[in-house]
């Protein structure tokens, strides 16, 4: 197994596990939101590879903005982190993360933050699995004042 930062020729199948991870997404907001990810200088993508096959992603991004719970900025975070269903259970999103936080230190980070909905009972016990602390729960709400 490699891995590797995000190359063009992995835009195709990057769009496809995104679609996966992001369903309530509209094709072409995720297809513009995985364009500004790879050509944005404060985010890097990471791949995990086996024999061709790519196994899953990690993207990372460096916030200058407020991190909920953060003492320190900027701050690395972990935007997205997916491995495909028959990869799953074998270190790969752990080993992802680790990539993640070393590249995150590299851009003067000394923190990590992260986010995932309150339903997704499996990616929260991830995240504590590899050394995140819950810091709060948020609801967002949404008028519309235009009629």
């Amino acid at each position: 197994m490699e891995y590797s930062k995000y190359k063009a020729h992995f835009f195709e199948e990057y769009f496809e596990m995104a679609k996966v991870l992001f369903p309530n997404y509209s094709r072409k907001e995720l297809k513009k939101d995985l364009e500004h990810a790879v050509s944005s200088e404060k985010h890097e993508t990471f791949f995990a590879i086996q024999k061709e096959t790519i196994m899953g992603f990690v993207n990372v991004s460096v916030r200058s903005d407020y991190v909920e719970g953060a003492t320190s900025s900027p701050v690395g975070y972990l935007e997205a982190l997916f491995v495909k269903p028959e990869f799953r259970k074998q270190g790969i999103a752990k080993y992802l993360s680790e990539i993640a936080e070393k590249w995150a230190v590299a851009q003067g980070c000394s923190q990590m933050g992260s986010d995932t909905w309150d339903w997704n009972k499996s990616s929260i016990e991830f995240h504590k699995k590899i050394g995140f602390k819950e810091e709060d729960i948020l609801v967002h709400f949404i008028k519309d004042i235009r009629k």
